[in-house]
């Protein structure tokens, strides 16, 4: 054997998620899922979205706010009826360090200034009134359609004077501060609500929203018998959108890298799941593994999700892409055998990370549906999902082991955008409603 063999079995030992082991997952989640929607205590939030799926007949013209991590989007979408979109215009923004740590207030008046400025350009400025969805991809516990207190930021954002505040409230009143005055939020959404509108837009049999991204999260359609919690009115359908908050998901086995990972972070023991399968803590993940290698590896400096990816996606003969990101990982030097040992470093660890994300959204259909009798369609978004080699067939086998093939009933869409256009959907279900 040679110097990593032993060490590369104990490893893959300790990631390894067997069919059993998925299927504690489920029934864990599940449980988790139960005590949510009782308002018990339950690492799952299940937040009620206040708004059903959209019918596909809702129209109009809608501004879609996107703000799911460093970069912002605007969007402008006409939804035409029949599950038929307009040409969508969009802008890009990129949030500097000032707008993610500091003065919350600089953040939510950057938003409005963008949007004063889109609306310009696009000869809006002068409408009587705009309707926007805004898509708010933290964690936020909804108290209306369009209003919900913060209860704490996530992928390193930190910004004084927001948590426990109604975060629409705040991009209204910036709004007010940059003279929009004719412009309101109509709706508040989770990115995963915003994905699932987008998605089931379209595709009636769409009724489970993912992000597998920078983080990760999802949201179904719950029936509102089942959410003991709510006290509201009841919606069209007697369904209603549920936002799991399935990154803090903490009945999992974890490694001794993922503890490492979990007392670095400015939130420990929390988000639990979303440290072990989303693109910002699985490069991290691989770094400590990889440092529990030994050898070349003792002196590596940092290693990237981005890493992760092109390095699974290498299948050259000698390994050199492999060899010059471990270069610029802080590893000069390599042979062969040390790639090799690298690359199935990084299989080990987003093998594992699907897996996880398969139990997942077993769990989540098998709540819907528990004999899987009928067709779901689960609206994904985010670049590990897109992006990453395997990822998305490693979800799909694992899918089949869980479900005894019955797993052709769950089709898994990649829902580009999903996040702003379902926004802009949202608020048109929203001023239905």
């Amino acid at each position: 054997m040679s110097q990593y063999e032993k060490k590369l079995v104990r490893i893959e030992k300790m990631f390894h998620v067997p069919l059993p082991e998925m299927k504690k997952i489920i029934r864990d989640f599940h449980s988790e899922m139960d005590k949510g929607l009782r308002r018990q205590n339950s690492s799952l939030k299940m937040i009620p979205a206040y708004v059903d799926r959209p019918t596909g007949r809702e129209k109009g013209k809608f501004i879609a706010l996107d703000l799911g991590g460093t970069n912002f989007r605007i969007l402008e979408l006409e939804l035409k009826g029949r599950g038929r979109f307009g040409r969508v215009k969009s802008e890009k923004f990129v949030l500097g360090k000032k707008y993610i740590r500091g003065e919350g207030g600089r953040l939510f008046d950057f938003i409005a200034g963008c949007l004063k400025s889109f609306l310009k350009r696009n000869k809006m400025d002068g409408a009587a009134e705009v309707k926007a969805g805004f898509t708010f991809s933290f964690p936020v516990e909804q108290t209306a359609a369009a209003s919900g207190r913060l209860h704490g930021w996530t992928k390193g954002f930190e910004l004084k004077g927001t948590v426990g505040k109604d975060v629409a409230g705040l991009l209204n009143d910036a709004f007010l501060r940059s003279g929009l005055n004719n412009v309101k939020v109509a709706a508040l959404v989770n990115d995963t609500v915003a994905t699932l509108a987008a998605g089931s837009y379209c595709d009636k049999t769409c009724d489970v929203g993912l992000i597998l991204g920078t983080g990760t999260n999802a949201c179904y359609a719950e029936r509102l018998a089942n959410i003991r919690k709510w006290r509201g009115p009841s919606l069209r359908s007697g369904e209603m959108i549920v936002n799991i908050e399935w990154g803090n998901f903490d009945r999992l086995k974890a490694t001794p890298y993922d503890r490492l990972l979990d007392r670095e972070c400015n939130n420990p023991r929390e988000q639990m799941l979303e440290k072990m399968i989303s693109g910002m803590y699985l490069g991290r993940i691989a770094y400590f593994a990889l440092k529990g290698l030994g050898g070349c590896f003792g002196g590596i400096r940092e290693f990237k999700t981005e890493y992760v990816s092109a390095i699974e996606a290498d299948k050259s003969r000698n390994l050199g892409k492999t060899g010059r990101f471990l270069k610029k990982a802080g590893v000069p030097g390599s042979t062969l055998q040390d790639r090799q040992a690298c690359k199935k470093v990084c299989e080990i660890v987003s093998l594992r990370a699907s897996r996880i994300v398969s139990s997942c959204i077993a769990a989540v259909i098998t709540k819907i549906d528990p004999g899987m009798k009928r067709s779901h369609t689960v609206a994904v978004d985010g670049s590990l999902y897109e992006k990453h080699p395997g990822f998305a067939g490693n979800i799909q086998k694992a899918l089949r082991e869980i479900s005894n093939r019955k797993e052709a009933r769950i089709k898994i869409s990649l829902t580009k955008d999903g996040s702003g256009i379902g926004a802009a959907v949202v608020a048109a279900v929203t001023s239905a409603q």
